[in-house]
């Protein structure tokens, strides 16, 4: 039996996400090593919910934690997944599990990723919005009318049919609201985020990826099973390929959809979430409510989820 693994991004983190999971030895192992590697401790920052939801933090938190729960998992599992995808952040905690890159550099990557992405929003007011209920054709339509030369609002994380995120400049966000409702979308919910991720605002973080990534050791030639990545929904075949899609990754939609869809092909059993939180198995029952996924977010569902397998 085949089976893939998604791993959540940025918004899946919460206070008690450590606590199903402190008593494994691996686990905390993990955490004791990436605390080390960033210079504080990650434990007392989830407990701190100031910490917990700043991106500084956010970001390597969620890797580091979602990390730990893939190597619980992989000792107890007696197979390897056939594929992987990662939502946005995810997607970095997907090329460690995987082997691409390890847990030291990928941590300090996404350090300066979280701080790039902010520079990125220096003197802007941004932020991002879901939209309930319109397709894409209708939500991309109203970011066309609505942006500028100055501004701009793009649609950015394609979740499922009807649930899709936008980001951009905060002004037009809010002004998008009522567009968005007489096209029809049953629902629109600014979150509480202030960068405009997936936009094409993020085009120097882009480059500044690039460049670390161009330098960075990696192992594509060992990896444990392929990803398919977030920009294209597609895996790549070398190195060079996979450092490009993710540089690209941060200024370019999320097509978590069609990543789906692209796996569903691939003839798998089932999914399995690995990290903190539902939210992709979520989405999955509106994409691929055909298949199985179940999430470990809770240490008791592991076992479970590997009866699936």
């Amino acid at each position: 039996m085949s089976y893939a693994v998604l791993f959540p991004g940025q918004g899946s983190q919460n206070k008690d996400m450590l606590e199903p999971y402190l008593k494994d030895p691996i686990f905390s192992g993990i955490l004791e090593q990436s605390s080390q590697i960033l210079g504080y401790n990650i434990i007392a920052a989830v407990e701190d919910e100031s910490k917990l939801n700043n991106t500084l933090y956010t970001q390597p938190i969620m890797v580091a934690v979602t990390y730990a729960m893939w190597c619980v998992w992989r000792e107890k599992s007696p197979d390897l997944p056939s594929y992987a995808a990662g939502h946005s952040l995810g997607e970095y905690s997907a090329l460690v599990a995987n082997g691409f890159i390890s847990l030291e550099d990928c941590l300090n990557l996404v350090v300066i990723r979280a701080k790039s992405m902010l520079e990125a929003m220096d003197g802007i007011d941004g932020g991002m919005a879901a939209v309930i209920g319109l397709n894409s054709n209708d939500i991309e339509s109203v970011c066309d009318e609505l942006s500028t030369d100055k501004e701009l609002i793009q649609a950015v994380n394609f979740n499922s049919e009807k649930q899709i995120v936008v980001a951009g400049h905060m002004n037009i966000i809010k002004n998008s609201v009522s567009s968005f409702k007489s096209k029809g979308a049953k629902l629109v919910k600014v979150l509480p985020v202030s960068i405009a991720a997936h936009t094409t605002l993020m085009n120097e973080c882009s480059d500044i990826l690039r460049k670390l990534l161009n330098n960075m050791t990696n192992n594509f030639e060992n990896i444990l099973f392929p990803i398919i990545h977030n920009v294209d929904a597609n895996q790549h075949v070398s190195a060079d390929d996979t450092v490009d899609a993710l540089c690209k990754q941060v200024n370019s939609p999320v097509l978590w959809t069609k990543t789906i869809e692209h796996i569903k092909q691939m003839n798998i059993t089932n999914f399995v979430e690995i990290g903190p939180g539902n939210v992709l198995s979520g989405l999955n029952k509106r994409i691929a409510n055909d298949i199985t996924t179940m999430s470990i977010s809770n240490y008791e569902n592991i076992n479970d989820a590997l009866e699936m397998n």
